[in-house]
């Protein structure tokens, strides 16, 4: 097979490949952030594919991304997961990183729930907890050439009041704040952690905005939410490791799991 050498070439060798491994029309999809991977092992009647046997689809080499599409049905409706992204600091470029996005509209993906494990910042914040994502400040150095074709805002409203709602039922706390996006891998300093606070941010993390900004260009609903896996304290900080990140996440995994259950029921 001869190299694709466009983005919109490539979109379309990798959809083909996933519809003659999956027909089923899927209008939702989560991005499975780190520590939240197991919940596409929920999904009935499920067709796995990895990463690395679809055609141009970048290969994580984070820890617990297991670097999987996972298709099937959850709450009775058809919907596509990501177990697992790849980030900026694995050295791939802007294009690889948002092509899975770019490939799941071709699939007729209408929403996207993009989740994630984040830093907390507000220090109202607790380890384990769960944040909807209002808005994300960009300091990954990254811009969407297309973005000027956008018709829907990064996050969607509407989503949002949903998850707010689903929260508010499931008697659990949903915090609302600004994730700011960096390029890692290290973690951030006292003095980033200062700064980023002071402009704003609620949580940190390394990822999360590409997607973002190649699902709005797209047209996709979009919901964002953020594992909180830490809280800075810059005074008194700690040494956070991947493992115990992995860990945390995986407290929040029964929230998390139930706002995508509603959400893809609703959306679907």
């Amino acid at each position: 097979m001869a190299p694709c050498s466009t983005t919109a070439d490539r979109v379309a060798v990798a959809t083909d490949f996933i519809r003659r491994r999956w027909p089923c029309e899927a209008t939702t999809a989560v991005v499975l952030g780190t520590g939240l991977g197991d919940l596409a092992d929920h999904l009935a009647a499920a067709t796995t594919i990895a990463y690395g046997d679809i055609p141009g689809f970048p290969c994580s080499t984070a820890l617990a991304h297991k670097g999987r599409l996972v298709c099937g049905e959850l709450a009775g409706a058809p919907v596509v997961m990501m177990q697992g992204r790849c980030h900026l600091y694995e050295g791939y470029s802007f294009d690889e990183l948002t092509l899975p996005v770019r490939v799941l509209a071709a699939l007729g993906i209408q929403t996207l729930v993009i989740t994630n494990a984040a830093g907390g910042l507000n220090p109202t914040f607790r380890a384990g907890e769960v944040m909807l994502i209002d808005g994300h400040i960009n300091l990954m150095n990254c811009r969407c050439a297309d973005a000027g074709r956008r018709r829907v805002p990064h996050y969607d409203c509407e989503l949002a009041a949903l998850a707010s709602a689903i929260a508010r039922r499931g008697d659990f706390v949903l915090h609302r704040g600004v994730y700011i996006g960096v390029t890692g891998p290290s973690y951030e300093t006292r003095a980033e952690y200062r700064a980023f606070r002071r402009i704003g941010g609620d949580c940190v993390g390394m990822s999360t905005v590409p997607e973002v900004l190649a699902a709005a260009a797209c047209g996709l609903r979009v919901l964002g939410l953020s594992t909180v896996t830490n809280v800075a304290c810059p005074d008194a900080p700690k040494v956070v490791t991947a493992e115990e990140v992995v860990e945390i996440a995986a407290i929040a995994r029964p929230r998390m799991q139930t706002i995508i259950a509603a959400i893809v029921e609703n959306a679907g």
